[in-house]
């Protein structure tokens, strides 16, 4: 439920807990591949959307999706997913979560709300202690201008809460709203504030994903204007790792992977500075201590950029992303994001480090 829990959001968080406890587990041990869309577009423009990962990017819908999923929504969340550039198995997994998409018939998924003011089957805030998140009267007509997320996604005129099409639009708004593209967890989490939603929600999300996913691969000759790095690096090593990194952008992101089909993010810097024969550390706290460091206004293209991540702190940084120059990286992102290119100026970096330039490694002058 956005912006609080709900009764309904307790009963559907507590059955699915215990139906599901074994299987979320087991994700942490072996965990998925959970893949989709999320490049941030804005920055450098259309000519750099399949670099970041543009909409196109969306994971096939498992057997499990097509099995569990009402065919309509299914539509829904991808048909919304590509347009937004939000991972539709995210949506997904929130509308599972919210509503078992739409098939419940707890109070104010259908008409009304609940005990908190959140309604639809996103079970999003129309009032009360939910707030009214949702902007204007819970049916209104979408010719009306309002402060929310409402959303006339199915062309009918009216933007309804209780519609499938419009309620899934309203909840990719405000996953953005809510920096769905920089932190996944932080985003689901604000749409309901429980560590346990989070989980399960990201679960689903991996469950609908494991139908497979297209790689769109993007090379320098496709995007030359928005992949850096290669012939700004100082010397082979970062030449050779940026050249590496960028031939994984568009595969899947899959935690504790090493390649070469699936990274994480510290896997993927790791196997980057391998390539280039350079031995650095399996983790991203591990690199961030193994160093050594280099000021903000130092950094080079090859550097590692540090951020604290959604398990991680400052002073032991859970994300890391390969530096390409411009302000940009590669990163292994997060569940439902392919590699991809993204800014880490705005993202408050925890710092850099620099691996070619570790005592006794050797370098020579890029060619």
């Amino acid at each position: 439920m956005i912006s609080g829990l709900s009764d309904r959001g307790r009963v559907v968080v507590i059955a699915l807990v215990v139906a599901a406890c074994a299987m979320v587990a087991g994700l942490l041990v072996a965990p998925v591949l959970m893949f989709a869309s999320g490049g941030l577009l804005a920055e450098s423009g259309a000519a750099c959307s399949s670099a970041r990962g543009g909409a196109s990017n969306q994971p096939v819908a498992s057997q499990s999706a097509q099995n569990s999923i009402p065919s309509d929504y299914l539509y829904w969340f991808q048909h919304v997913g590509t347009q937004y550039g939000v991972p539709w198995v995210i949506l997904a997994g929130i509308g599972k979560v919210e509503s078992d998409d739409g098939q419940t018939t707890l109070p104010g998924v259908h008409s009304g709300a609940n005990a908190f003011g959140a309604a639809g089957p996103m079970q999003i805030g129309i009032g009360g202690a939910a707030g009214n998140q949702w902007g204007g009267a819970p049916v209104h007509p979408a010719s009306e201008q309002v402060d929310g997320v409402a959303t006339d996604e199915n062309g009918d005129g009216v933007a309804s809460v209780y519609e499938p099409a419009d309620a899934i639009a309203g909840a990719a708004k405000y996953l953005l709203e809510h920096g769905v593209l920089d932190n996944v967890d932080d985003a689901v989490f604000a749409y309901n504030h429980l560590e346990s939603y989070v989980q399960l929600v990201l679960y689903w999300a991996g469950l609908y994903a494991r139908g497979g996913y297209t790689v769109d691969p993007v090379t320098l000759d496709s995007a030359p204007d928005c992949i850096p790095g290669v012939g700004e690096a100082s010397n082979d090593a970062a030449a050779t790792a940026i050249a590496y990194a960028e031939d994984q952008l568009g595969k899947p992101y899959q935690w504790g992977g090493t390649g070469p089909d699936a990274f994480d993010c510290s896997g993927l810097v790791m196997m980057a500075y391998r390539a280039a024969g350079i031995d650095i550390p399996r983790t991203s706290q591990q690199q961030w201590a193994w160093g050594p460091r280099v000021s903000a206004k130092h950094v080079q293209p090859g550097d590692l950029v540090f951020f604290a991540g959604a398990d991680g702190t400052v002073k032991d940084p859970g994300h890391v992303g390969l530096v390409i120059g411009g302000g940009l990286m590669i990163e292994a992102y997060a569940t439902g994001f392919p590699i991809r290119i993204a800014p880490y100026t705005d993202r408050d970096p925890v710092g850099f480090t620099q691996p070619w330039s570790h005592r006794g490694v050797t370098t020579t002058a890029a060619r």
